[in-house]
């Protein structure tokens, strides 16, 4: 199965429940971030100071999987790896998300970075495991 199709089940979510882990690997904590599915990859935008992007920062493998605007979960998690998207990438990366969110990413949170002075990260995420999890056993809920 490809990385598309294991993503179409967030094509129609703006939010999803990141699930970054601790130093250790195996304390999980869950997020609620806005995403954008664009092809095979996810991505979104945090702060430099963000305990998230510090934790992705330690240990880039996290969990994504679709949720309601509060953070409630709706469907099955997808291992993923995080990158630190730069320059260009970064850029084109604000540009997909300004896009499809205008209000909230194009306006909201960049005029909210600038205000409060935070760096704004960029981050994507590609799934690692290319076939559908049959059961949640070893995942966290």
């Amino acid at each position: 199965m490809s990385a598309a199709t294991i993503l179409r089940s967030f094509q129609h979510h703006k939010v999803a429940l990141l699930t970054t882990y601790l130093s250790d690997g195996l304390s999980a904590v869950n997020t609620p971030v806005r995403i954008v599915v664009d092809g095979d990859r996810v991505i979104f935008r945090s702060w430099e100071d963000s305990e998230s992007a510090n934790r992705i920062r330690h240990h880039p493998e996290v969990d994504l999987r679709p949720c309601t605007f509060r953070g409630a979960p709706m469907g099955k998690p997808v291992r993923a790896s995080a990158r630190l998207l730069e320059g260009a990438e970064a850029q084109q990366a604000a540009r997909v998300l300004g896009l499809r969110q205008p209000a909230v990413q194009r306006w909201a949170v960049p005029l909210s970075h600038r205000l409060l002075r935070y760096r704004t990260l960029h981050y994507e995420l590609r799934p690692l495991i290319v076939e559908e999890v049959e059961s949640a056993e070893g995942w966290p809920d």
